[in-house]
């Protein structure tokens, strides 16, 4: 199974606000997740990102790949570089 760490829309029209998920690659975009890792919401002056640092290191750490909009997040935040010295670090 394809995991996939990506947005999830929540809020109303124009005034979007996002779930970051983990969801099968074969779900639709707000259809069903396994997990929810944290929340964006670009409206805001800055655009307010929370994260759930632990969950989003495992579920990479097995295999979970993050859409292009997540790994921007996740950079911004210091995740993937987190990622990426625990990956290459043994």
């Amino acid at each position: 199974m394809a995991v996939k760490i990506r947005l999830k829309r929540m809020g109303s029209k124009r005034s979007p606000f996002y779930r970051i998920v983990v969801a099968d690659a074969r779900s639709p975009r707000d259809g069903r997740q396994i997990e929810t890792i944290g929340t964006y919401n670009p409206v805001t002056k800055p655009a307010e990102v929370k994260i759930n640092e632990e969950l989003a290191l495992k579920w990479m750490q097995d295999g979970a790949k993050p859409s292009d909009t997540v790994r921007n997040l996740f950079s911004n935040e210091g995740i993937m570089e987190k990622f990426h010295n625990a990956k290459y670090s043994k």
